[in-house]
């Protein structure tokens, strides 16, 4: 079967195209004929050698996020039947409830071989079905920055009708959230540097926009939209660079969801958090129970993933490449199937 592996980090490089045995499925597995894989930031820190968490370069399957169908099942499975079009949980292990210890050392791509092949074997416990109203490339984009966003959302405090939500950029995890957030009556604040992806944030259930280049000051222009009251929740992308400003847009109570280090600045001052008497959690993308969660969300209001641009399984390269140039607004998806 044709897959990519990586056994350094060395940018585009890192990735190269392989032939490798198709795997059968033992006790408790099923075999998934992998038919789209969608990126994440964190796919392009790796191949980079700046993901600060765990990564296994023996030979590593590339990715993440990915959807499939199940084409073979192994004894004693008893979630599938085969034939479900599913997708594979970001954290293996993480199947509910609070974050296990291991979640880091489960997690697809990284620690463990992820979905950039013809066909993976998982653990019966380790998808999920997809709702029936997407594609495998919309299903694909759905394992890390959808439930991201809706761990965020809703993991610690969650998100009620009325309430404002603030998100920053356009890309996958921030798309998603503007997407959830609308779907459940509140107000949301969207930043970018474009005023072309604004306009997309718009029509996608932005409620307002700010162009912080246009704005570099943007968090008071949050307090001035909220009336200087501040918003109730923060889906924070941008780490150190950008986490003061998420801090200072913050009502006091709210939440801010710290997910992404996209833009690097000075560590952040605790007297910031305290003064603003807000509370602030790192998002680990999240569990199958929210994955579940999620998807019936999805289905109910008939939500659809953005996706910006497509690549054939043989232009994987040139999806990381995409990546990088930062342009797109949404998810970048590779077909394999």
């Amino acid at each position: 079967m044709r897959a990519y592996e990586m056994s350094s980090a060395d940018g585009l490089d890192s990735w190269q195209r392989v032939e490798r045995p198709q795997p059968e499925p033992g006790r408790g597995q099923v075999l998934v004929r992998m038919h789209a894989a969608s990126l994440n930031y964190r796919d392009l820190l790796i191949a980079n050698g700046r993901y600060p968490f765990a990564v296994n370069l023996d030979r590593l399957v590339p990715l993440s996020d990915g959807a499939g169908e199940i084409v073979a099942i192994g004894p004693g499975v008893r979630r599938f039947k085969g034939g479900e079009r599913v997708a594979g949980i970001f954290s293996q292990s993480w199947l509910g409830g609070a974050q296990v210890s291991d979640a880091w050392e489960t997690s697809l791509g990284g620690a463990i071989d992820g979905v950039l092949a013809e066909f993976q074997v998982f653990s019966e416990e380790g998808l999920v079905v997809l709702p029936e109203h997407l594609s495998f490339e919309e299903g694909a984009t759905l394992p890390c920055a959808a439930v991201t966003a809706w761990n965020a959302l809703y993991g610690a405090k969650p998100l009620k009708a009325g309430e404002t939500v603030l998100t920053l950029g356009t890309g996958g995890v921030s798309i998603f959230a503007i997407q959830l957030a609308h779907a459940a009556g509140a107000r949301v604040i969207a930043t970018s540097s474009s005023d072309r992806k604004l306009e997309t944030a718009k029509a996608l259930g932005a409620d307002e926009t700010i162009n912080y280049r246009a704005c570099p000051d943007w968090e008071k222009e949050v307090r001035r939209l909220t009336g200087g009251v501040g918003v109730d929740h923060v889906v924070e992308i941008g780490g150190t660079g950008t986490l003061p400003r998420s801090i200072a847009s913050t009502r006091p109570g709210g939440h801010v969801g710290l997910i992404g280090l996209l833009a690097q600045g000075e560590p952040i001052d605790p007297l910031a958090i305290l003064g603003a008497s807000c509370s602030v959690r790192g998002v680990m993308v999240g569990s199958r129970e929210m994955f579940e969660d999620l998807n019936r969300v999805i289905a109910l209001h008939g939500i659809r993933p953005v996706v910006d641009r497509t690549f054939a399984f043989d232009a994987a390269k040139q999806a990381l490449a995409a990546l990088g140039e930062g342009t797109h607004v949404g998810k970048i998806v590779v077909t394999i199937a």
